[in-house]
């Protein structure tokens, strides 16, 4: 097999989902509806969280942050996947591919940590909510990002930095974009500490998360069984909602696609590589309608704007 010489400029062939490659023009369509939508969506939050005072609170900054992390994760990724749809474009350099990865994984460790500080915001607005305000302070909501930020970034460049070590023997992946372990596989010799690597930050983001995220709503039920009244145990349970169902979308999807991956060998290539797509593009779909729907204070501003709207 012929091996790539680095000091030369490595370019990768990302053939997309084989054996679906008629479709593509099809599955453009949805793939494109998915990303106006996650655009729009997004952008409209985002604007309301800015523009209006009454979203000045610490779970709505911690939003802001979610919903910018989940716009880079797409727009590192959906330019790729349509290029390679519309015009058949299929070729990435290793610069380009190495960035691409840097930033889709990277946002998705980013994503996982405002997570949690969510969750420890529905802690401390349930079991301590005397000391909400004094608790979560604007400081402490703006170093809680920075930390899942700095998380990010140390965690996921060993990614490109390691890949760069290596020599390469294939270049066609297999994949709509380049994810770390697809690439791995392109390597010739010794990829044994990529691989080591990558199965750590897996564990550690994921593992370490949801424990967090496990503890803090254990927290939590506990203090509202404790609340005498009905009603109040479901006001109580009724303001964790939209953070749980964005918990579930987030981890879910992720959870099975890895499975299905591990275990479900008979399962079709191109299935494996849309549940991957899937599992990036969800978050990102999903929060902004899940708390513009579920969280009253939002919808009641969407609202307001759209009777602003000329001719209602």
């Amino acid at each position: 097999m012929l091996k790539i010489n680095q000091s030369s400029p490595v370019t990768f062939i990302l053939k997309g989902i084989p054996g679906l490659e008629d479709l593509y023009l099809w599955l453009s369509l949805p793939f494109s509806f998915m990303l106006a939508t996650i655009l729009l969506s997004n952008s409209t939050i985002l604007f309301l969280l800015a523009m209006e005072s009454a979203l000045d609170k610490p779970m709505y900054h911690l939003l802001a942050m979610l919903l910018l992390a989940d716009l880079v994760s797409t727009l590192a990724m959906m330019p790729q996947v349509l290029s390679l749809f519309w015009f058949g474009i299929q070729d990435i350099s290793l610069a380009s591919c190495l960035l691409q990865m840097f930033f889709i994984h990277g946002t998705s460790v980013v994503h996982s940590a405002i997570l949690v500080a969510m969750a420890f915001d529905r802690y401390v607005a349930i079991c301590d909510p005397l000391h909400y305000t004094t608790v979560l302070t604007g400081s402490l909501v703006c170093r809680l990002g920075l930390v899942g930020l700095i998380k990010g970034v140390v965690l996921i460049l060993p990614f490109p930095l390691l890949l760069r070590q290596l020599t390469f023997c294939r270049t066609v992946i297999a994949h709509t974009y380049c994810d770390h372990m697809a690439v791995v596989k392109m390597a010739c010799g010794h990829s044994r500490p990529n691989r080591i690597y990558g199965l750590f930050v897996a564990f550690l983001v994921v593992g370490l998360d949801c424990l967090l995220i496990g503890i803090s709503y254990a927290l939590i039920l506990r203090a509202v069984l404790r609340l005498s009244s009905r009603g109040a145990r479901l006001r109580a349970l009724s303001t964790c909602s939209s953070h749980l169902s964005v918990v579930l979308i987030t981890y879910g999807p992720a959870l099975f696609s890895a499975i299905v991956h591990r275990f479900s060998h008979s399962i079709p290539v191109h299935s494996h590589i849309l549940l991957a797509n899937l599992y990036l593009l969800a978050p990102s779909l999903f929060n902004p309608i899940i708390f513009g729907v579920r969280t009253k204070e939002i919808r009641d501003m969407v609202t307001k704007h759209l009777g602003h709207c000329p001719g209602r």
